[in-house]
């Protein structure tokens, strides 16, 4: 399938998402930009949307309905540093779309909680890993966490993009993002039902493009 074709499918399977069908072909593109031009994906969200963060990064990282073989130039050399480690390397690494969620690192955002304040965890390793030209994926049902949206100001200072997953009236992420995708849903469990075939189709667009 072409990414306009994953598109229209998760439309066709949840008809209340036609309102946002453009809000998610822009946040596509400035993700499938950044990729483009070298650049990475950041991912943070609170509670369900910090499981859906791993989750985005998961599809990301590793094929999802794709081959993506390891390119043939990397895979000799793999193979001329060792042999026997450079064939198993060659042929079981997949090609990956770099993302990192930055809700798992465990001891960096314990001791920050503890030297500094938690509800800049976020925004600290945004300062830390993000670049000019670098995504920030924000999740947020309501579009207020403040944790979230101290990470988009932080993203927004270096120079990175922003894009939302988030509901409701959006809130502040929709407001400070350069692409939000608001779904048309009020209470928090349909909103999370409603994000993740949202970005399931948003990581098959990419996969897509890029594989």
């Amino acid at each position: 399938m072409t990414g306009q074709e994953y598109l229209d499918h998760l439309i066709e399977r949840y008809p209340q998402l036609e309102v946002v069908r453009g809000a998610i072909v822009q946040v596509y593109e400035t993700v499938r930009d950044a990729y483009a031009s070298g650049h990475k994906l950041l991912v943070a969200g609170n509670g369900g949307s910090a499981a859906d963060a791993e989750h985005i990064v998961g599809e990301l990282m590793k094929s999802f309905v794709k081959s993506r073989p390891v390119p043939e130039e990397t895979a000799a050399r793999m193979k001329m540093m060792d042999a026997e480690c450079g064939n198993r390397l060659a042929e079981c690494l997949e090609g990956a779309l770099p993302a990192i969620a930055l809700t798992g690192q465990l001891g960096l955002s314990t001791a920050f909680l503890n030297d500094v304040d938690g509800s800049l965890i976020y925004a600290q390793q945004v300062f830390g890993y993000g670049q000019e030209g670098d995504v920030f994926l924000g999740i947020s049902t309501s579009g207020d966490a403040k944790n979230v949206y101290l990470a988009c100001v932080a993203a927004k200072a270096k120079g990175m993009k922003v894009v939302g997953l988030t509901g409701r009236d959006g809130g502040k992420l929709a407001r400070i993002a350069d692409a939000a995708i608001i779904v048309p849903e009020r209470e928090t469990y349909k909103i999370q039902e409603l994000h993740l075939p949202i970005y399931h189709a948003l990581c098959l667009m990419l996969e897509e493009h890029f594989f």
